[in-house]
């Protein structure tokens, strides 16, 4: 016996048969009309008298369905059982059977008789049913931690054949090794029907990793595609093992900052209720595992535990630390003080961390504090000091006002742009800004007051005169004098008037200088007159008159006209 499968057009047939023949097997689907072909269609043989369908009973015996003769097309059916009003022939010879059941699951002949031969053809009907969608049924309520449970029980009906059914846990198969997991498949048949329902137990050691897996069961069925059922999770209960604490604050944590602790549980089910231990003081919350602390203030900064009910020891632990900085700054607000004295600047912290510290002073930022020991009038302004930690921050100030009695430091002249006017330049220091008075009128009056440093200028028309600047406020006054000449006399470099005494130092060395140079001019010409009166006694041979004491005193002379 050879077993191979004979293809006849759309159906397949699978056949069991000595050499020459072969049986074609039909496939229908339950509840369908099966169409069960002659021949493959090959049945109108030369001289065709009638075609035959018959069946073989479930007792084996032969029974008759339907005849059709060729020459009248007219069909009989001879059938007496439930085939007489199921069966019918089609215009290709074909046996149709209406409502196909398992009970269609046999082998139906079909003879050809002609006028020179009869040939049988026969064809085994099998009947297939899809199956239902696969269900999960009797499941678990929840699966514990390491212990072997049973999950639930995969159920599909009225399947012909029988389906073969799969566990997938996050659509990966789920293999029986009889120790953590173990599949129990069973088929029942419907004794009316005939049809197979096919179940499939599962036992499941679980694990924590398993609360978020999916499992499903898969249906194989030789009709086609898998049918899925829908993806089921259960709870996994295991004991806590771990226990954690959480502060819920922003951050940093501030003084007057409502401070949430929260208790988490890793167990499964969750702990609902829990101990807290604030700062050595032991507080049970139920049904609730958070505790608030309203207002903190930093005496609130420290440890802060929290356990499970029954089980102290298994406990978690936050150090809370709640941020503060006081700050006093001294000076503040308005400071007077006079040029020149000392002013002391005292910054005094108090913070739960390092603080920065940071001056501007006039909106500018200053690398360090000035040095106060010795104010100037520079020194005044508006300082400002920023003190901060991380979220907290506090401002202070003072402003400095620096006074002292004006003083003229320079007053200087010159030559307008159009050389036609002298201007004069008065700089003075002092604070409150002084007020300023010339002893003439003038024009163009400029003014400037920086740093407690005024500048006043005055343009004036008028030579030949002396111009006082006098300047005041409400500590005192100063005055300078200055010469103003005439354009052309300014042109030669003089001292000022303001300069009297060295110009006078200066006329009287220089008439001293004068009569010594004349004193000398008239000696020179004494003495020269003398020599050449002598050069001419000696050449004409006279003797000189007078003594020779006479001649000693002309000489004397002579000498002191010299010097």
């Amino acid at each position: 016996m050879q077993s191979v499968i004979c293809l006849f057009g759309a159906f397949i047939a699978v056949a069991v048969f000595p050499p020459g023949s072969c049986v074609q097997t039909v496939i229908g689907l339950y509840g369908e009309t099966i169409e069960v072909p002659c021949n493959n269609g090959n049945n109108k043989p030369e001289g065709l008298i009638f075609t035959k369908w018959k069946y073989a009973k479930n007792d084996g015996t032969p029974g008759d369905l339907l005849l059709k003769q060729a020459v009248k097309n007219q069909t009989t059916v001879s059938a007496t059982d439930g085939y007489q009003s199921r069966v019918s022939i089609d215009a290709n010879s074909s046996l149709l059977i209406a409502q196909g059941s398992l009970a269609d699951q046999r082998v139906f002949t079909c003879m050809l008789v002609s006028s020179n031969n009869l040939e049988e053809f026969p064809v085994e009907v099998k009947v297939y049913k899809k199956p239902s969608t696969p269900v999960i049924k009797n499941k678990a309520k929840e699966l514990e931690n390491g212990k072997l449970t049973q999950l639930g029980e995969c159920v599909v009906e009225s399947s012909n054949p029988a389906v073969d059914l799969i566990w997938m846990r996050n659509n990966q198969s789920l293999v029986n090794d009889g120790k953590k997991i173990i599949i129990k498949p069973s088929v029942t048949k419907d004794p009316v029907t005939g049809l197979s329902s096919t179940s499939s137990s599962l036992e499941y050691t679980a694990s924590k990793e398993d609360v978020t897996s999916q499992f499903t069961c898969s249906a194989q069925h030789v009709m086609g595609t898998n049918q899925v059922s829908a993806a089921e999770t259960f709870p996994i209960y295991y004991p806590t093992e771990k226990v954690s604490l959480q502060v819920i604050s922003q951050s940093p944590i501030r003084e007057g900052d409502d401070v949430t602790l929260k208790c988490q549980a890793d167990g499964n089910p969750p702990p609902t209720s829990f101990n807290f231990n604030i700062k050595g003081k032991k507080v049970t919350v139920t049904d609730k595992d958070v505790y608030t602390l309203t207002g903190v203030t930093r005496d609130d900064s420290g440890v802060y535990k929290c356990s499970l009910l029954d089980n102290n020891v298994m406990e978690s632990t936050q150090i809370v630390t709640v941020s503060f900085l006081d700050v006093s700054l001294t000076p503040t607000g308005k400071v007077l003080k006079n040029l020149g004295e000392n002013l002391v600047v005292s910054l005094e912290k108090n913070t739960s961390s390092e603080a920065k510290v940071t001056w501007t002073k006039d909106n500018r930022k200053l690398d360090k504090l000035p040095d106060f020991s010795q104010l100037t009038y520079s020194d005044a302004g508006l300082y400002v000091c920023d003190v901060s930690i991380e979220g907290i921050r506090h401002s202070l100030s003072f402003e400095l006002t620096v006074e002292g009695v004006p003083k003229i430091t320079s007053l200087t002249k010159h030559r307008s742009n159009d050389g036609k006017h002298k201007v004069l330049t008065c700089e003075a220091e002092g604070s409150p800004k002084p007020d300023v008075q010339w002893s003439v009128n003038g024009t163009n009056d400029e003014t400037s007051y920086v740093n407690g440093k005024a500048t006043y200028k005055l343009t004036v028309v008028r030579k030949n005169l002396t111009v006082s600047c006098h300047v005041t406020n409400k500590l005192g006054y100063d005055m300078r004098d200055i010469s103003v000449f005439s354009l052309f006399e300014e042109d030669k470099p003089k001292p000022e008037k303001n300069e009297d005494g060295a110009e006078q130092a200066k006329v009287i060395v220089g008439v001293v200088v004068g009569l010594i140079l004349a004193a000398a001019l008239v000696g020179l010409i004494y003495w020269l007159y003398i020599k050449k009166t002598r050069q001419g006694s000696w050449k004409t041979g006279e003797k000189e008159a007078g003594t020779s004491e006479e001649s000693k005193k002309l000489e004397e002379n002579n000498h002191k006209a010299d010097v």
